[in-house]
């Protein structure tokens, strides 16, 4: 069987070695669960058409080459740190004289209020955490998933657990760990940013709505009676010298001016009552210089407006000299008469209530991102340029299986498409349930539908053999296995159940 199907050994020359290149691969660009690198060497072997070896043979295999994985990477990060570094964030895990929980604990807690002094704790809580990270070695050189996957055991384990992990693991987790904080602590800042401004601008639009929705009613009522002014105008019967009195007649001076007047104040632009009750919340964005000076923003082609913008907040916050004018051009057009006072000059309260409201969006669309995020980056930070996809090409192409050489994985496809369409075409003569018409539109292929196969007595009998060998479960073997659960009591629906 081996021969006629051309299947190989696992223990034939070079197997073993292409095989580890491939989960070697796999673990370096990316955090794979042991159980996943098996699934992924089994599939491997049976592409490359190798017969399978032993469950612990294939499970030790994937467990070295992760190990080693792991170790080339702890090496990395270590090598790149001073003594002093080391030292530094060794003291990460380590309880102060007099306190009760180490900077580990303290810096991982993140915001749990949605207010203005919660941002302002945040921003303070990211500004430690970059004090820390300034001295300390870039990680991004290094795979991402492999970087998150290490911050991630640091951030779920406590600080005696990682303080007791030997001294390269430890400095490289931790190292890992701060990295990743200060993109996460980043995060929820603007996490905490969008929901406060959206708690601020959202009651004001839904104050206007109501406010137009309390002028319909009057509004409605002057309209009609514009509108019989309006047909005593039309009407060509009517002599053009007696149309102001046709209209005095049918409705009266007085009542005809309170009309006019009371249009023009309910028609009024429905942005003056959101801008009216905007204000109002300006005490509430106290926050706004130290959250344009504490975030580390760049913008895309969209957002680069936006960006000016708050680089002149950010001079306006500071006391420097303004850099010229304010930039208005990111402002919609119901904005652009809020930023100015009665005598032209520049309001800043509208101003700084403007440039929030377009960084909540910006963000959301990503035309204004963080520098350092996971939530929130660039979405072109994952591309590749021409000269770092070829350096990466051999890694990827051997972790997704295919070819670095498009000709080759070209001709691999071709032949298969190829070996298709001779076999489909050999088999359709003698097949009697597809069928072949000639239509006007071109050739139809019709196929019989399927009909249900009888088991054969052989199955059954084979069904009942192995079912006779199996042993008999208990109850308490059911309970264990969780196949057999307590009946839904109505009553306690939605409830979790223990």
């Amino acid at each position: 069987m081996r021969e006629r199907y051309g299947y190989r050994a696992f223990a034939d020359f070079g197997i073993a070695f292409r095989l580890d290149r491939f989960l070697y691969a796999r673990c370096w660009t990316g955090a794979n669960r042991p159980s996943a690198l098996f699934d992924r060497a089994v599939a491997w072997l049976l592409e490359a058409k190798v017969l399978l070896p032993g469950l612990s043979v294939l499970g030790r295999a994937a467990a070295r080459v992760r190990t080693r994985a792991n170790s080339y990477l702890h090496r990395l990060l270590m090598e790149a740190m001073t003594p002093e570094q080391r030292a530094n964030l060794d003291g990460l895990v380590a309880v102060p004289d007099g306190g009760r929980q180490s900077p580990l604990d303290r810096l991982r807690d993140g915001p749990c209020i949605q207010s203005g002094r919660e941002i302002s704790r945040a921003l303070n809580r990211l500004e430690e955490i970059r004090t820390i990270t300034n001295a300390l070695p870039q990680t991004d050189r290094l795979p991402p998933g492999k970087i998150v996957a290490l911050a991630r055991f640091a951030a779920a384990a406590k600080a005696q657990v990682v303080a007791r992990l030997p001294n390269d693991r430890r400095a490289a987790t931790l190292l890992a760990f701060v990295r990743t904080l200060e993109a996460t602590a980043g995060d929820d800042v603007i996490d905490l940013f969008d929901a406060v401004a959206t708690s601020m601008f959202a009651p004001a639009d839904a104050a206007s709505k109501e406010a137009r929705l309390r002028s319909l009613r009057d509004l409605d009522a002057a309209a009609l009676k514009l509108r019989d002014a309006g047909i005593v105008i039309l009407d060509e019967e009517t002599p053009d010298d007696d149309v102001r009195r046709a209209v005095f007649n049918l409705i009266d001076r007085d009542a005809f001016v309170t009309t006019v007047e009371r249009v023009g104040a309910l028609a009024e632009p429905r942005d003056d009552t959101y801008f009216a009750e905007l204000r109002k919340s300006h005490r509430k964005i106290g926050y706004a210089p130290a959250l344009l000076a504490g975030l580390d923003l760049s913008a895309a082609a969209a957002g680069r407006p936006l960006l000016e913008a708050v680089k002149y907040l950010r001079a306006s916050h500071s006391g420097r000299k303004r850099p010229g004018p304010a930039p208005t051009v990111f402002a919609p057009n119901g904005w652009l008469g809020q930023m100015k006072t009665a005598d032209g000059s520049l309001d800043l309260t509208g101003y700084r209530l403007c440039v929030l409201d377009g960084l909540r969006r910006a963000i959301r669309r990503r035309d204004v991102f963080p520098l350092r995020s996971l939530r929130y980056a660039d979405p072109r930070k994952g591309l590749l340029s021409v000269a770092a996809w070829e350096v990466a090409r051999p890694a990827i192409c051997r972790t997704v299986g295919v070819s670095a050489s498009a000709d080759e994985e070209l001709a691999r496809l071709s032949r298969r498409l190829d070996l298709a369409y001779r076999e489909t075409a050999e088999r359709v003569p003698v097949n009697s349930a597809v069928t072949i018409t000639a239509t006007p539109d071109g050739p139809d292929l019709s196929v019989e539908r399927l009909e249900k196969i009888d088991e054969p007595p052989s199955l059954v009998a084979l069904r009942a053999a192995v079912d006779a060998h199996l042993p008999r479960l208990t109850l308490p073997d059911f309970v264990a296995r969780g196949e057999l659960r307590p009946p839904r009591d109505p009553r306690t629906a939605g409830v979790d159940e223990a």
